[in-house]
C-alpha cells in the first residue's frame, strides 16, 4: 500500500510539472569554430614607445561565429478571445570559455532578450523589457550570412557604433514595443527605449528631460513570395555622456553626447530567383555630438552592402557579401578633412546542413582600411590603419 501511495505521489508530481511546462519552450544554439586572422600591424605600430612593425595575429576557438550561442525560455498563456500573455528570457553563452549561462565573454552577464507582453492575433503584440530594435531584423533579413559574426554587415556596423545592426547594439534596455499583425505580407514594429536619466549633481533639474538618452525606432517589412523589403528609422534622443566606442579607429574614438540627437536610416531588400538569392542594403548615421578627442567632428557614416546566396547540391549554400563603411566626420577649422576614410570588406562562406539541427560552415574574410580607419573583421584587434587583414574560419552549429 505504501509503495502504491509513493508511486501515486511521484506520478502526480510528474504530471504537475508537465502541466506547468506545457506552454514553455526551452531552446538554444551551441556554435563554435576555429579562427585564424592576420594582418600587418602597420609601419607606424608602436609598443612601449618602440616601433614594432610585424603582424597582428589571432588564432583560437571562438563561440558564436555563424549564430550567437545562447539558451532561451519562451512561453505563452491563452487568456481568451484571441489574447495571450507571452514572455521570452534569452541569454548568451560563451561555450569556448568558463562562463556559464548569460556569459557571452566568460565574465559578464549578457541578456540577449528579456520581455513580457500581451499578444492579439488581430491587434498585434505589446511587450516590455530588453528587446530588439527594428533595425536588428532588417539587417538580418538582407544579409547573406544572416548577421553572423564574420559578416561584413555585422562587424562594419559594430565598428561604426550604429544601432541599426544585427548585433548587441540593436538590443535596447527599458523598451516598450509594438509589433503589428501580418497584413498581406506587411508588418510594422515600433520600439521606444527610456533613457531613465537621473537628476544628479551633473545636471540641473531644469535641463533634464524624459527623452534624454532615450531611443526610438520604427520599421516596416514587406515579405511576399521571393521579395523582401525593409525600411527603418532609429534615433538616439538628446544624448548625454560617453557613448559609441568606435573600434574602427583603434584608439579612444567615442562620442561625447552634449544633448544632440543621433539619427539613422536604413533601406534593404532581397529577391530569391531560386538559383540565386540576391540582396543589398544602404544605411546612414547622422551624429552631431563631438568626439572625445577633438572639439570638431562626429560619428557620421554611410554603410552599403551587396550579397548573394547560391544553393548547391541538396543542403549546401555558397554565401557572398561585400560591404563598405565610409566616414564623413566633418572638417577642422582650417578646412582639413577629419577622418573621412573608408573600410571595406568581402566575405565568402560555405554552409552544409548535416541535419535539421546541425550545420557545418567555413569562411574567408578580407578587410581593407584607409588612413585612420582600422576595422578588424571578425577577430578583434587584428586590423590596423591603412592595412589589410585576412581571416579564415570553420565551425559547427547545433540548434535545439
Amino acid at each position: 500500500m505504501q509503495k502504491k501511495l509513493i508511486a501515486l505521489a511521484v506520478a502526480s508530481l510528474a504530471s504537475g510539472a508537465a502541466l506547468a511546462q506545457t506552454n514553455v519552450t526551452v531552446y538554444g544554439i551551441a556554435d563554435a569554430g576555429y579562427v585564424y586572422s592576420s594582418g600587418s600591424a602597420g609601419k607606424d605600430a608602436f609598443q612601449n614607445g618602440d616601433k614594432i612593425g610585424g603582424n597582428n595575429t589571432f588564432s583560437g576557438i571562438q563561440s558564436g561565429l555563424l549564430s550567437g550561442s545562447r539558451i532561451g525560455f519562451k512561453g505563452e498563456e491563452a487568456l481568451g478571445n484571441g489574447l495571450k500573455a507571452v514572455f521570452t528570457l534569452e541569454y548568451s553563452l560563451g561555450i569556448d570559455v568558463n562562463g556559464g549561462i548569460g556569459s557571452g565573454t566568460g565574465s559578464t552577464l549578457n541578456s540577449r532578450q528579456q520581455f513580457v507582453g500581451l499578444q492579439s492575433d488581430k491587434l498585434g503584440t505589446v511587450a516590455l523589457g530588453r528587446q530588439y530594435a527594428p533595425g536588428y531584423q532588417a539587417t538580418v533579413n538582407n544579409d547573406p550570412f544572416a548577421g553572423a559574426a564574420f559578416s561584413p554587415t555585422t562587424f562594419l556596423t559594430t565598428n561604426a557604433a550604429n544601432t541599426i545592426n544585427p548585433g548587441s547594439l540593436a538590443r535596447w534596455n527599458n523598451a516598450a514595443t509594438y509589433t503589428s499583425p501580418n497584413w498581406s505580407g506587411f508588418t510594422a514594429k515600433a520600439n521606444y527605449s527610456f533613457g531613465e536619466r537621473p537628476v544628479d549633481g551633473m545636471f540641473n533639474s531644469k535641463d533634464t528631460s524624459t527623452t534624454d538618452n532615450g531611443m526610438f525606432g520604427i520599421g516596416g517589412n514587406y515579405s511576399n513570395g521571393p521579395l523582401n523589403i525593409d525600411l527603418v528609422y532609429q534615433t538616439r534622443q538628446k544624448v548625454y555622456g560617453s557613448y559609441g566606442s568606435v573600434p574602427a579607429f583603434g584608439a579612444n574614438f567615442s562620442g561625447t553626447g552634449d544633448g544632440k540627437d543621433i539619427n539613422e536610416y536604413y533601406i534593404g531588400g532581397s529577391y530569391d530567383f531560386k538559383v540565386v538569392k540576391v540582396m543589398g542594403s544602404w544605411q546612414q548615421q547622422n551624429d552631431k555630438n563631438p568626439l572625445t578627442n577633438t572639439t570638431y567632428g562626429n560619428l557620421d557614416n554611410t554603410i552599403w552592402t551587396v550579397g548573394a546566396v547560391v544553393p548547391v547540391m541538396a543542403a549546401s549554400n555558397i554565401l557572398f557579401s561585400y560591404g563598405n563603411l565610409g566616414w564623413d566626420m566633418g572638417r577642422q577649422p582650417d578646412g582639413e578633412k577629419l577622418l573621412n576614410n573608408n573600410s571595406q570588406s568581402a566575405a565568402l562562406g560555405w554552409t552544409t546542413a548535416m541535419s535539421k539541427r546541425t550545420t557545418l560552415y567555413a569562411g574567408y574574410v578580407w578587410t581593407s582600411n584607409d588612413n585612420y580607419s582600422s576595422a578588424s573583421g571578425p577577430a578583434a584587434g587584428v586590423g590596423a590603419v591603412n592595412e589589410d587583414n585576412n581571416t579564415f574560419l570553420a565551425g559547427v552549429r547545433h540548434t535545439f
